[in-house]
C-alpha cells in the first residue's frame, strides 16, 4: 500500500480552476508508474464517486461524462504525483476530492472498491 496525500483544494466562484495534487509515498524503490490512480469525490449525503482516473504504464485516462472536458487527470511519475486540473468549475462539483491507487495493476477503474491506499482528501466548495 501506499500513502497518498492531496492538496490543492480550497473555494472558488463557478467558472474558476483548481488544480489538485496526489502525492505519494512507500516502501523504498516503489515505483508509483506502475499504479492505477483514480480520483473521487464524495459531496454531502451522497455516495463517494469516481469522476477521473488514470492507467498504470501507458498513462490512458478516463473522466466521467459529466467532467469531460473540463477536468485532465495526468502524472509525474519522477515527482510521484498524480494531478488533477479541474476547469469551469460548477457549485455541483462541490466536494470532498480523494485520490486512490492500487499496485500490480496495469488498469485504472471508477469503483471505489478498486484501490486499495487512499488519501484523506481535500476540500473543493464552488460558490458565488
Amino acid at each position: 500500500q501506499l500513502q497518498l496525500v492531496e492538496s490543492g483544494g480550497g473555494s472558488v466562484q463557478p467558472g474558476g480552476s483548481l488544480r489538485l495534487s496526489c502525492v505519494a509515498s512507500g516502501a523504498s524503490g516503489f515505483t508509483l508508474r506502475r499504479h492505477a490512480v483514480g480520483w473521487f469525490r464524495q459531496a454531502p449525503g451522497k455516495e463517494r464517486e469516481g469522476v477521473a482516473c488514470i492507467n498504470a504504464v501507458d498513462d490512458r485516462t478516463f473522466q466521467i461524462d459529466s467532467v469531460e472536458g473540463r477536468f485532465t487527470v495526468s502524472r509525474d511519475n519522477a515527482n510521484y504525483t498524480v494531478y488533477l486540473q479541474m476547469n469551469n468549475l460548477t457549485p455541483e462539483d462541490t466536494a470532498i476530492y480523494y485520490c486512490a491507487a492500487r499496485g500490480a495493476s496495469y488498469r485504472c477503474s471508477p469503483s471505489p472498491s478498486w484501490y486499495d491506499s487512499w488519501g484523506q482528501g481535500t476540500q473543493v466548495t464552488v460558490s458565488s
